[in-house]
C-alpha cells in the first residue's frame, strides 16, 4: 500500500509539472550539499508559484531543463533567466514558453529559478542572483559532455530585471562570487529582452532598490550599471525592447549597445515602435515576432551549427 501511495504522489507531481508548462526533466539543484551565502531559512518563508507561473519566495535555486527531441539538438545551450522586478519570478511567458520555442530551434534550454534578494535568506543579498547564475553556467559546462551539449556555446537571455541578472554574468565573470574551481562562467553569448542595465538616471527603482536596498553608495549603484563594465571580452549581445515601455526606459536599451559598439563587442539591437513592458516571446502589437530575428543572429554567429565541441 506504501509503494502504491508512493507511485500516485509521484505521478502527481509529474502531472503538475506539465500541467504547469515545464519539460518532463527533473529539477536540477543548484546546491545539493547546501546552499552558500544563506541564512537559515524562516518558516514562513515558503516557495509558491501562481496560476500564471509566477514563483515567490525561491530558498532552494534550480535550473529547470528543456532538451530538444533527439535528434534535434545543435550543441547550443541557453540559460533563461525570468524578470519580475527581482520580486517574482515570471516564469511561464518568460521562461517555460521561451525554453520550448529554443528547444524547436535545436537549443537546449534551462529556465534558471534564482533567488530573489531578501535579507531573511541571505547574508549578501546583492550577490545571491548572481551567485545562482554563475552556478547555473558552471553546471551546464560541467556537464556539457553528458548532455550533448558544446561548452563554448553556453549563452544566457533575461527578461526585465533577468536582463539586468544576465547582463550582470556577462559583464562581471572576471571576479566570479562562486568558487568556480577555475572553470569559467562567462556566458558566450547574451540575449537580452527589455533589460534593466542602468542603475543611473534611467533606472528601474523597484528592481535597484530589491537587489542593493535604499540608500545605495554611488560605488554599489556603479558597479551595478553594467553599460559602465562592458568590454571588449563582453560576449556577442542580442537586445529588443519597445519605445514605448513605461516599465523600463528604453534608454537602458541604448546604453547597452552604445557601450557594446564603442568596445567593438559584436551586437544587435531591435526596438518595436510599440509593446510596453513585459511582452515576453510575442509582441501583441506588431505582426513581426522578435525570437525569428534572434533566430537568425544566432544563426549569423554559427550557434545553431550542430557541434558539441567547439
Amino acid at each position: 500500500m506504501r509503494s502504491v501511495s508512493l507511485t500516485l504522489l509521484l505521478m502527481a507531481i509529474v502531472l503538475t509539472s506539465f500541467a504547469q508548462g515545464r519539460g518532463s526533466a527533473p529539477d536540477i539543484l543548484l546546491y545539493p550539499d547546501g546552499v552558500i551565502n544563506a541564512k537559515p531559512t524562516p518558516a514562513t518563508y515558503v516557495e509558491a508559484t501562481s496560476a500564471d507561473n509566477h514563483i515567490s519566495k525561491v530558498s532552494k535555486p534550480a535550473l529547470i531543463p528543456f532538451f530538444p527531441d533527439k535528434g534535434k539538438a545543435n550543441g547550443t545551450a541557453v540559460l533563461i533567466c525570468p524578470g519580475g522586478g527581482y520580486g517574482i519570478l515570471a516564469s511561464g511567458h518568460e521562461g517555460y514558453d521561451v525554453a520550448k520555442a529554443f528547444n524547436k530551434i535545436g537549443v537546449t534550454a534551462f529556465v534558471l529559478k534564482y533567488r530573489l534578494p531578501s535579507d531573511l535568506i541571505m547574508v549578501d543579498k546583492s550577490i545571491g542572483p548572481l551567485q545562482d547564475a554563475q552556478t547555473g553556467i558552471l553546471i551546464v559546462r560541467k556537464r556539457a559532455a553528458e548532455w550533448g551539449i558544446n561548452p563554448d556555446k553556453i549563452g544566457i537571455l533575461g527578461f526585465s530585471a533577468g536582463g539586468h541578472l544576465a547582463s550582470t554574468a556577462g559583464t562581471h565573470f572576471n571576479k566570479p562570487v562562486i568558487d568556480n574551481k577555475g572553470i569559467s562562467v562567462r556566458p558566450d553569448f547574451m540575449i537580452l529582452a527589455y533589460p534593466v542595465i542602468t542603475f543611473g538616471d534611467y533606472a528601474h527603482r523597484g528592481s535597484q532598490e530589491a537587489l542593493l536596498g535604499k540608500g545605495a553608495s554611488k560605488e554599489q549603484i556603479d558597479f551595478y550599471s553594467n553599460e559602465l563594465k562592458v568590454s571588449t571580452d563582453t560576449p556577442p549581445t542580442f537586445i529588443v525592447h519597445a519605445t514605448d515601455d513605461g516599465g523600463v526606459p528604453v534608454k537602458n536599451a541604448l546604453l547597452m549597445y552604445e557601450a557594446l559598439i564603442k568596445n567593438k563587442v559584436k551586437a544587435e539591437m531591435h526596438l518595436f515602435q510599440n509593446g510596453g513592458h513585459g511582452f515576453g516571446l510575442i509582441n501583441k502589437t506588431s505582426k513581426e515576432l522578435w525570437f525569428n530575428w534572434c533566430n537568425g543572429w544566432l544563426d549569423a554567429n554559427g550557434l545553431l551549427v550542430a557541434s558539441t565541441t567547439k
